[in-house]
């Protein structure tokens, strides 16, 4: 278990845009939540994947079909500050999760605003870790950050490629402004997972086909399988072959320290304006500019481990979680 200054399980705070990958992330934490390893206090979705509308409510089908039907759902901001939003239908499907839709399955939308999940959580007794597998977008707007008592993003491809441009990933491509503005915050310790250690976490179908096989609701097992397989055509179409970068998935086993990683203490920062450099993420390993470092970026993960972690969350949740389907008749 593990716990925060002895006051119990640690509370984690999920702000996504589901999403396939996020929807992965949520079964493994929902798995934990059950089992009494951590808290799992709220999640908030931002414009990202899909409209910040729709990808609340994937996040409130997905815990309620989790059986966690009491874990809160917070609506996020529309989009950026400065920009129009652009969503990822190619990507995770018309509706954010690939082949399936939640709004066709019985997903209703919440309208408990981001803001005040926040706040919420952080009056609650112990501290909160914050993990945001979305666009910056809220974060950057809450002037709080500092009384999280950690954050852990995925975004940004430090000296790699990108996957939205030759040099940006797509969460910072999306909303330069927001990762510009967050890096440039008062802020608790932060753990990056970006694009260089997310790639190397790869479900095949034939990995997909074992994690679903433990969930001992059947009709979740279905929905997750077609979500998948939506991923695994995009990845193919891309060239990338007929499995799929779980990128989510894995920060939130990075941010639980449930599997071995190695990161070195850095100053991030993102560029906003460029035309040809939007999104691009910049680590000053070398300490040029002289200023505090503000992350430790995550250079290396053990990948089997994460593959067991994940799998073990899943068992918890069949374990621990719905028997049955109570949301899919």
């Amino acid at each position: 278990m593990i716990t925060t200054a002895g006051q119990g399980p640690r509370k984690v705070l999920l702000d996504c845009d589901p999403g396939i990958d996020d929807a992965v992330a949520i079964l493994y934490l929902a798995g934990r939540h059950h089992a009494g390893e951590i808290e799992l206090v709220g999640i908030s979705t931002t414009g990202g994947n899909a409209s910040a509308e729709q990808t609340a409510l994937n996040a409130r089908w997905l815990l309620d079909a989790c059986g966690l039907p009491e874990v809160p759902v917070g609506v996020g901001e529309a989009g950026p500050a400065d920009r129009e939003l652009v969503t990822t239908p190619e990507t995770h499907g018309p509706s954010g999760l690939g082949h399936f839709d939640a709004r066709l399955a019985g997903g209703v939308a919440p309208r408990l605003p981001w803001r005040e999940l926040w706040q919420q959580c952080l009056d609650g007794d112990g501290l909160v870790d914050l993990i945001v597998t979305g666009p910056l977008t809220n974060a950057a707007q809450w002037d709080k950050l500092a009384e999280f008592r950690q954050v852990t993003a995925m975004g940004g491809a430090v000296n790699y490629r990108g996957n939205t441009t030759p040099t940006a990933e797509w969460n910072f491509w999306v909303d330069p402004l927001a990762a510009h503005r967050f890096f440039r915050a008062q802020l608790p310790p932060v753990v990056l997972c970006a694009l260089q250690v997310t790639e190397q976490f790869l479900i095949t179908p034939e990995r997909a086909a074992r994690l679903v096989s433990v969930l001992a609701d059947a009709d979740l097992a279905e929905s997750m399988l077609e979500m998948l397989r939506f991923y695994f055509e995009f990845h193919d179409a891309q060239g990338e072959g007929y499995q799929a970068q779980v990128h989510d998935a894995v920060t939130a086993i990075v941010a639980l320290s449930a599997c071995g990683y190695d990161a070195v203490p850095t100053t991030m920062d993102v560029e906003v304006d460029s035309p040809l450099l939007r999104g691009t993420s910049v680590a000053d390993l070398r300490r040029h500019w002289g200023r505090d470092t503000n992350a430790s970026l995550v250079r290396a993960i053990d990948v089997e481990g994460a593959h067991a972690e994940l799998e073990r969350g899943w068992r918890l949740l069949a374990q621990f979680g719905p028997q049955e389907s109570k949301t899919l008749r």
